[in-house]
C-alpha cells in the first residue's frame, strides 16, 4: 500500500524546506528533489504543511471510502472531536446530515474512545509506583519513540489509541461485519488504519473530507438537517476535551479510581524530544504520566485541517463544546482495548571517521572553521549534514556556502582570464565588480586604483568611463545595449551592456577593437590594391587579345581570298578544255 505522504516530483522545486522542518530527518533528496522515506517517517505532516509548492501530497483514502459505501455495507464515521474547531459554526446536527449525504450509515465521536482509553489508563495508574509512562493517544509519539527512543516503548500505555478503541466499540455495538472510517486531523491516523484493517477501514483528513464534499456538489451552508439528530450509539462528554494539550490529563482526574500520580503534558514533537533525549528510564523514581501530543497545541493544531483561525480560538471552540460531568464518571465498557508496542529502531550503518571527513571535503569543509552549522541545508550541523552525504539522502548541491563559494570561484576564474574587459554595477552605478582587463582599457589610473583595490567595488562608475549614460538607459529600460566601433580618444571600442535584474544590476562586456579595426583596414586596402592591379592586369590582356584577333581576322581573310581566285581559274580552265573538245 502507497505510503501516507508522498511527493510528486515534478513540482519539487528544490528548495528543501522539508529537510529543515523535518523533527527526524526522514527526507532523501535524490537530483534536486526530496521524497519522504517511509521507514525513516512518523507522518507528522510537517513538511506537507510547510512545502511552499504544495509538492508534499497526503494519500486520499475517500476513495477506498466511497468504494465501501457503494457495497452497501453499513459503514459506520469515527468523527475526531476537533471537527468543531475546523467546521466552525456548524452545529452537530448538520454535520451528522452532511455525513449522511455522503452514504454513511451513523456518526459517532472519536471521544467515546477517548473516554474508555482515560478510563483504563485511570485504573492502571492506581498501581503505578514508580517511573515514567507515556499515553498511546498519539500515532505520531508512538512512532517516533518505537523508532528513535526505543528504551521508552516499555513505558507506552498499554491501550489503544482514542481512534482504535472507539472503532472497537463500534463493532461491539453494530457488529463485526460493519466498515468505519476514522475522520480526523491526523494523517499519522492512516499509518494506524494501515496496520489495524480489522479496526479502521480507512483514515480520511478534515482537508479529504472538504474535497468529498465538494466533489459531490454538497454545500455546506445549505444542509437541512433534523435536529433531533444526534451522535450514535450516545453523545460524548469529557472524551471531547482530548484534541487540546492537557486534555486527557484533565479527563484522568474526573475518573474516581484516578490515583494522585505526577501528571506532565507535552504538546510538540520537538518538547517531548527534549523531554526524552538523553534519559534513561530507570532516572525517573516518580510516578509519573506523560500526555504526549506531537502537534503543538494538540490535535486541533493537526496537518489535516485548515487552520484558518487563531490558534486560542481554536483551542476555545474545543473547549465550549466538551460538555464535562457534573460528577465523576463510571465509564464501564465489555471490552477489550489491551495493545502492546514493539520496538522498531532506526539503524542507520555506522559513518566511519574517513568516510567523514571525505564527504566534509566535497562540500569545501576542510577545517573546523568552515563548518559554519548555519542549517540552510535542513541539518543542525556540518557533520549531519556529511553523515547524510555518506549514507545517500543528500547532495552537496544542498550546502547553500559551498555553492555559493564554487559560484563565486568559477565567477572569478571567467572574470579573471576572459581577454575582454567586464564591469557589474548597481542602480546608483556603484561598481559590484570588475576585472583587471576592464581597468587596463581605461588607463593607467584605473589599473592603479584596481591593483589597490581588486574588483574596485564602490567605484563610481561615472568618473571611469564616459559613456556611463548607456548604463542608466540598461537599468531603466531592462533591454541589452549594443555600441559596435564605440570611439574613445584614438581607440575603438565594442560595447556591449546588459541587465543582470532590471533597475538594480547591470553588466557591460568591453573589447578593444582598435588594432583589430586597423588591420582590418590594411587589409581592406591590400585587397583593394590587388583587385586594381588585377583589373589592369585583365585589360591589358584583353587589348592584347583585340590586337591578336585583328591580326588573325586579316591574315584569314587573305587566305580566304587568295583560295577563292585559285578555285576561279581552275574552273575556267575546265571550261576551255571542253570548248576546244567540241
Amino acid at each position: 500500500m502507497e505510503y501516507p505522504i508522498y511527493t510528486v516530483e515534478t513540482e519539487c522545486q528544490d528548495c528543501y524546506k522539508c529537510v529543515r522542518h523535518c523533527p527526524v530527518k526522514a527526507i532523501k533528496v535524490g537530483n534536486g528533489h526530496a521524497s519522504v522515506v517511509p521507514e525513516l517517517c512518523i507522518a507528522c505532516g510537517h513538511c506537507v504543511e510547510i512545502c511552499p509548492a504544495h509538492a508534499k501530497k497526503v494519500r486520499d483514502d475517500s476513495i477506498k471510502a466511497r468504494e465501501l459505501i457503494k457495497t452497501k455495507k453499513e459503514v459506520y464515521v469515527s468523527l475526531a472531536p476537533s471537527w468543531i474547531s475546523d467546521f466552525e459554526n456548524f452545529s452537530p446536527a448538520k454535520m451528522i446530515a452532511a455525513l449522511k449525504q455522503l452514504g454513511f450509515t451513523g456518526i459517532s465521536e472519536t471521544a467515546l474512545g477517548a473516554q474508555a482509553v482515560s478510563a483504563n489508563v485511570a485504573k492502571m495508574l492506581k498501581n503505578h509506583e514508580r517511573g515514567a509512562l507515556i499515553s498511546s493517544a498519539c500515532p505520531v509519539v508512538v512512532d517516533y519513540i518505537r523508532k528513535y527512543q526505543d528504551k521508552f516503548v516499555p513505558a507506552i500505555s498499554k491501550f489503544l489509541s482514542p481512534a482504535l478503541a472507539h472503532a472497537n466499540i463500534l463493532r461491539h455495538t453494530y457488529g463485526k461485519d460493519i466498515a468505519v472510517v476514522f475522520i480526523g486531523p491526523c494523517i499519522a491516523k492512516k499509518n494506524e488504519a494501515d496496520r489495524h484493517p480489522e479496526l479502521i477501514d480507512a483514515a480520511l483528513t478534515f482537508n479529504e473530507l472538504r474535497e468529498w464534499f465538494a466533489y459531490e456538489n454538497i454545500d455546506l451552508n445549505n444542509i437541512i438537517s433534523n435536529d433531533n439528530e444526534t451522535f450514535i450509539p450516545e453523545e460524548a462528554e469529557e472524551g471531547a476535551i482530548y484534541p487540546i494539550g492537557g486534555g486527557m490529563n484533565k479527563t484522568l482526574q474526573l475518573i474516581p479510581e484516578f490515583k494522585d500520580v505526577i501528571l506532565s503534558d507535552f504538546d510538540g514533537l520537538e518538547n517531548l524530544k527534549l523531554t526524552l533525549n538523553d534519559l534513561k528510564p530507570e532516572e525517573v523514581e516518580e510516578p509519573v504520566f506523560i500526555e504526549a501530543l506531537a502537534c503543538h497545541g494538540g490535535c486541533v493544531h493537526g496537518p489535516g485541517v485548515q487552520h484558518k483561525s487563531p490558534g486560542l480560538v481554536e483551542r476555545l471552540r474545543i473547549i465550549g463544546n466538551c460538555h464535562l460531568p457534573t460528577t465523576s464518571p463510571e465509564r464501564k465498557y465489555d471490552i477489550d482495548i489491551t495493545d502492546s508496542q514493539e520496538a522498531d529502531k532506526v539503524e542507520d550503518r555506522e559513518v566511519m571517521l574517513e568516510e567523514l571527513q571525505q564527504a566534509l571535503r566535497s562540500i569545501a569543509k576542510t577545517t573546523p572553521e568552515d563548518e559554519l552549522n548555519c542549517g540552510g541545508c535542513g541539518y543542525d550541523s556540518c557533520r549531519n549534514f556529511a553523515t547524510a552525504l555518506v549514507l545517500e539522502k543528500a547532495e552537496t548541491s544542498m550546502c547553500v556556502s559551498f555553492m555559493r563559494k564554487n559560484a563565486q570561484k568559477k565567477a572569478n576564474a571567467l572574470l579573471r582570464t576572459i581577454p575582454s574587459g567586464v564591469v557589474i554595477v548597481d542602480q546608483n552605478l556603484k561598481l559590484i565588480e570588475c576585472n583587471r582587463r576592464f581597468a587596463e582599457i581605461f588607463g593607467d589610473t584605473t589599473l592603479q586604483i584596481f591593483d589597490a583595490k581588486p574588483g574596485m567595488k564602490g567605484a563610481d562608475l561615472q568618473r571611469l568611463v564616459p559613456f556611463y549614460e548607456l548604463f542608466n538607459n540598461c537599468l531603466n529600460s531592462g533591454k541589452d545595449i549594443y555600441r559596435n566601433s564605440y570611439r574613445l580618444d584614438n581607440r575603438l571600442l565594442d560595447i556591449t551592456i546588459f541587465s543582470i535584474e532590471v533597475n538594480e544590476v547591470a553588466g557591460a562586456v568591453i573589447v578593444d577593437v582598435t588594432n583589430t579595426e586597423l588591420r582590418r583596414e590594411q587589409i581592406a586596402k591590400r585587397a583593394s590594391e590587388v583587385i586594381n592591379k588585377n583589373l589592369n592586369t585583365v585589360q591589358d590582356i584583353a587589348c592584347k587579345l583585340g590586337e591578336h584577333m585583328a591580326e588573325t581576322e586579316i591574315l584569314l581573310r587573305s587566305i580566304s581570298e587568295e583560295y577563292a581566285d585559285d578555285k576561279l581559274l581552275d574552273d575556267i580552265k575546265k571550261e576551255f578544255k571542253m570548248e576546244d573538245k567540241k
